[in-house]
């Protein structure tokens, strides 16, 4: 694959804005003011995927939260632009956040539409467990969300004895 994982840069939010207008519509899409205020935080990690062009086809963000003791990471978005579904750049994305998230620590949380299918099997293959409903998540659509769980790698067994 020739395209490239690379940290989001603040001139990349005009895209990623553009992309997020594409594929969340309904939703309250993020403002390229949005990205660019999320890449302000320090808890904060966006990457994105750009083809041959150097142009942005994907981008997904995390925060990295909780302390020492108890720490947690919430995955905020993850979107591909739609020309360049199929290709695995959405497991890539979801790669790369797993990766952070795991070297932070602790449990990843996250909310996804409940008639995502595609976006669901995604996280059910990496791990992650619907543990709530959130009714009316999304505005203005009014469509609900899953809130999905991942335990860290190094307490998943445990989680799972009786």
């Amino acid at each position: 694959m020739s395209d490239a994982l690379t940290a989001m840069r603040p001139d990349d939010a005009e895209r990623c804005a553009e992309l997020e207008s594409l594929l969340f519509a309904g939703d309250g899409p993020w403002s390229a003011d949005a990205f660019r205020s999320e890449l302000d935080h320090s808890h904060n990690r966006y990457v994105v995927v750009r083809d041959g062009d150097d142009v942005v086809i994907g981008y997904a963000g995390i925060a990295l939260l909780g302390n020492t003791f108890t720490p947690e990471s919430e995955v905020h978005t993850i979107g591909v632009d739609p020309a360049h579904r199929r290709r695995g750049l959405g497991s890539l994305l979801l790669a790369e956040l797993l990766r952070l998230a795991d070297r932070h620590g602790g449990p990843v949380f996250l909310e996804v539409r409940t008639d995502n299918d595609a976006a669901l099997a995604l996280y059910r293959r990496e791990g992650f467990e619907v543990v709530g409903t959130r009714r009316n998540y999304y505005q203005p659509s009014g469509a609900d969300a899953y809130t999905m769980r991942r335990p860290h790698p190094s307490t998943a067994s445990e989680e799972q004895q009786p």
